[in-house]
């Protein structure tokens, strides 16, 4: 992870030495398991397995747009289900980092925890973004 310095100047004490904020960049990985794509696609043959796959990824966007609406709302408790319904599905793809920051989602709401709640739904859709590319690269390279 990289990670750069900046300093900031106290406003409410501007005789204070400033402040150190550190920001924390991630890398674009994704980590995805390749076996279940391959297995849809053997099994159900390729229009079948891309129809199959389509339809997983079109749930788990529409369980996101729920949670984001949720989480704008400040609704902890409209968030765990979607939530796990994103694990279940993701784990049927092998969107292995979509289904940790899922339960880090369901977590967080249920500790009604707003920064990790925040956090993790970011760090959820940053992954969930990126593992769609990396679905389409392996079926095409497959």
């Amino acid at each position: 992870m990289e990670h750069n310095h900046t300093q900031f100047a106290a406003l409410s004490a501007p005789a204070r030495a400033p402040h150190s904020v550190t920001y924390l960049r991630c890398k674009d990985l994704v980590v995805l398991d390749r076996d279940p794509i391959h297995k849809i696609l053997i099994a159900k043959g390729e229009l079948m397995g891309e129809a199959i796959i389509c339809r997983a990824l079109e749930d788990i966007a529409y369980r996101l747009d729920a949670l984001q609406d949720a989480v704008r709302a400040h609704v902890f408790d409209n968030v765990e289900k979607p939530a796990k319904r994103i694990v279940h599905v993701g784990a049927q793809l092998g969107l292995i980092d979509v289904v940790t920051s899922a339960r880090h989602v369901a977590m967080a709401a249920q500790q009604h925890d707003g920064v990790a709640l925040s956090a993790t739904m970011a760090r959820m859709e940053r992954a969930f973004d990126i593992a769609i590319s990396e679905v389409w690269r392996y079926k095409d390279e497959g």
